[in-house]
């Protein structure tokens, strides 16, 4: 059976952690059960979404790479105010994981060149044997504080023409030129 678990330290650090099958059903099982426990936190925009694919690629890779008949991975995540960090464990420590340079033709090999894109750090740890654990950190940027813009603007609008920004201006639609017919 599943092993879940779920705390939350007085840090405010959030765990989440479950045992899944190293199946195909297992991969898919762990993209969609982190997705849904970090849509219960408000994260900045496009992290969720970068997390489900990082946990489906490591998730992926333990299930084809680290996969021992009778073992399950684990997927650990943990939510900080700085980083959320993805642990994938699987039972295969003498395979360890490096990026790949897949010719253009190729179906796979380029998970973890999706993993360096969508992390600010990765890497690979070994756990007793005969584990590994594969791991992936997402900067959580910080939440601006009510009030403040995000997008580094003034927060005000121009008070005069000259001030700010000169937008162009959208040309008026020509005129109606009477070639369609009318109902």
């Amino acid at each position: 059976m599943n092993q879940k678990n779920t705390t939350q330290s007085p840090s405010s650090t959030r765990d989440f952690g479950l045992l899944l099958s190293s199946t195909p059903r297992g991969a898919r099982l762990a993209r969609l059960l982190a997705v849904e426990w970090l849509r219960e936190y408000e994260l900045p925009y496009g992290t969720t979404e970068a997390a489900a694919q990082v946990v489906a690629e490591l998730a992926a890779n333990a299930v084809t790479h680290g996969r021992v008949a009778g073992r399950d991975f684990r997927l650990t995540l943990r939510i900080s105010p700085e980083v959320l960090r993805i642990e994938v464990t699987d039972t295969r420590g003498d395979e360890l994981p490096r990026p790949q340079q897949p010719c253009r033709e190729a179906e796979s090999g380029r998970g973890l060149l999706l993993v360096e894109v969508l992390a600010g750090r990765w890497g690979v740890e070994p756990g007793p044997v005969p584990q590994k654990t594969v791991w992936a950190e997402l900067d959580l940027a910080p939440r601006p504080e009510h009030g403040n813009p995000c997008s580094g603007g003034s927060g005000r609008l121009p008070k005069e023409r000259g001030e700010g920004k000169n937008p162009h201006r959208t040309p008026p639609l020509p005129a109606p030129s009477g070639t369609h017919p009318q109902e």
